[in-house]
């Protein structure tokens, strides 16, 4: 396949003017200005023309709930949170995305490629998040990373989940300490696996233990729920105690400590701010803040935190972002580059560079702008999406 014309955004250097890309066996093969490229199409190898056009890699929520919290379905569709247990870090989202709920169809004509899913922040410790396309029958063959992150959440979601049960947590210095425990059993845990590894000693596997090697090992971070500021700063805390990788998710009161956060050296997914104020700890969300972090430093992904927000908003999200001050191509690395890198899958999707996949998506325009219409959603080489769908 060719995609012929338009201005190549790759996310990965300067743009390319009057742009061509050749996409073979699903990945980017080359890419390139079109009078400097090869141009040998074979026998019914299909051409897309795009003269005009922006195109792009494929977006990428950072955070949501999609297929889980499905829509329409009410109760009978909410597998988002396990709320008899404040501690389960045994759960897999993959296990409870619907890939059929309608927020995939929304996603793909929104091009959005790929998004980051898993459980609520109802517990302490919600379970494992998985990073998987957004157009498929089968959830197994979305998956780019499972397990790509485990949730922890701290503040008032917990304690009013747990607290109207008559059982801990009901108050913050609880979560803080349920979370601590938790993580000192799970290094006890790796520890003694290591020894009986060295030793050759026979040793019996804990499955809810097992699931905590990745993040003990750094190879995936916590993905912390915090709004509040001294929620932030307890996620932090409790981060490096641990030694631990860690997202900021939500982040809402960000801006009121942005320089101290890009001290820390932790990256800040943040939204949904097209949502109402609806509990107390989101008093001081707002759009700005954003901007703030990331001129402090911060890196930055925007997440609609779908269905809080619906998925197809998250352009326009990262478009009211930069009205509030987001620089503008700081605008584009939010919803593409950014989360790649923030979910640790920057190798594979995030960019239009060679190698990588072809997850595409190609705008009329600026697709922050309202107006832009979605021409084209293209996820690994095949098109998925195409005007007039």
């Amino acid at each position: 396949m060719y995609i012929i014309g338009g201005t190549v955004k790759t996310m990965a250097g300067g743009d390319i003017q009057d742009g061509c890309i050749r996409i073979a066996e699903g990945k980017i093969a080359e890419i390139g200005r079109r009078d400097q490229m090869a141009f040998h199409p074979a026998p019914n190898e299909r051409v897309i023309r795009v003269p005009g056009s922006l195109i792009m890699p494929g977006l990428i929520e950072a955070h949501c709930h999609m297929g889980i919290t499905e829509e329409k379905k009410g109760t009978e569709g909410d597998d988002c949170n396990e709320t008899v247990d404040p501690v389960t870090p045994w759960l897999r989202a993959v296990d409870a995305v619907n890939s059929m709920d309608a927020a995939f169809d929304d996603a793909v004509r929104a091009g959005i490629t790929s998004a980051m899913i898993g459980p609520g922040s109802s517990n302490v410790v919600g379970g494992q998040f998985a990073f998987l396309k957004t157009r498929g029958r089968r959830v197994d063959d979305l998956v780019v990373k499972a397990p790509a992150a485990m949730k922890v959440a701290l503040g008032e979601n917990p304690k009013v989940n747990y607290s109207g049960q008559g059982k801990s947590p009901s108050t913050r210095m609880a979560i803080a300490g349920m979370l601590r425990e938790e993580l000192t059993k799970a290094s006890a845990y790796a520890d003694r696996k290591e020894r009986a590894a060295d030793s050759g000693e026979d040793f019996q596997e804990d499955f809810r233990m097992e699931c905590w090697l990745p993040v003990l090992r750094r190879e995936i971070p916590l993905k912390a729920h915090v709004h509040r500021v001294d929620d932030i700063f307890t996620a932090v805390r409790i981060a490096r105690e641990f030694g631990l990788k860690m997202t900021l998710d939500h982040c809402s009161e960000g801006h009121m400590i942005a320089e101290e956060l890009a001290a820390e050296g932790f990256p800040a997914i943040v939204g949904p701010d097209l949502a109402s104020r609806n509990k107390i700890e989101v008093q001081n969300m707002a759009f700005k803040t954003v901007g703030v972090l990331n001129r402090a430093g911060v890196m930055t992904a925007v997440t609609t935190d779908h269905p809080v927000s619906l998925i197809q908003s998250l352009p326009l999200c990262a478009g009211l972002a930069v009205k509030s001050g987001l620089d503008l191509e700081e605008g584009y690395r939010a919803i593409t580059i950014h989360p790649a890198i923030i979910c640790g899958v920057a190798d594979r999707v995030g960019s239009l560079e060679v190698g990588k996949d072809a997850d595409i998506a190609i705008f009329t325009g600026n697709p922050m702008e309202v107006f832009s219409r979605t021409l084209y959603t293209i996820i690994d080489g095949e098109v998925v999406y195409e005007e007039g769908d």
